[in-house]
């Protein structure tokens, strides 16, 4: 690490703290040639590496901006959305990768949202997983509907919005 104020080629560090619930740590840093000190933030990179190759930054936007399409007219809020799009985030950085595929993402978006809401699931898996019959959507239904049996849940009331 230059040093912002002689850029000498080293420094030490004096401190070390996480920050933004452990994804970043700041340190606190001086230089051992001129004795200023500075912080430094350290963050992880995660890439997206898209369809057509190109690599590009994860974004939690990006996340929130695709499934809030699915949850449009739904009982939904975005502090919703904003857990969904955590959770996301936290199951790609789990996976250990420094890059991982977009449709690896799209792929961890999918649990999470059967969960928050099974109409907004369905809508983002009809356009994510290209689904092109009705019985696409009957057989997604069908699985809804053989875990919520499973798992005794009783059924889902008729949605009544509009």
């Amino acid at each position: 690490m230059h040093c912002p104020f002689c850029r000498h080629t080293d420094s030490r560090v004096i401190d070390s703290r996480t920050t933004d619930d452990g994804a970043c740590i700041r340190r606190r840093r001086q230089c051992p040639e001129c004795g200023r000190r500075f912080t430094t933030l350290e963050t992880s990179s995660l890439s997206v590496i898209k369809r057509s190759g190109v690599s590009e930054p994860f974004s939690r936007a990006k996340v929130l901006s695709g499934v809030r399409k699915s949850c449009q007219g739904r009982p939904v809020t975005e502090d919703d959305l904003a857990v969904l799009a955590q959770q996301v985030e936290e199951a790609i950085r789990s996976q250990g990768n420094a890059e991982v595929e977009a449709h690896e993402v799209g792929m961890a978006v999918l649990e999470p949202l059967r969960k928050l809401d099974e109409i907004a699931y369905l809508r983002f898996a009809s356009v994510y997983q290209a689904w092109e019959s009705l019985e696409d959507f009957e057989g997604a239904i069908a699985l809804l509907r053989a875990e919520r049996d499973t798992a005794g849940l009783p059924p889902a009331p008729a949605d009544v919005t509009r």
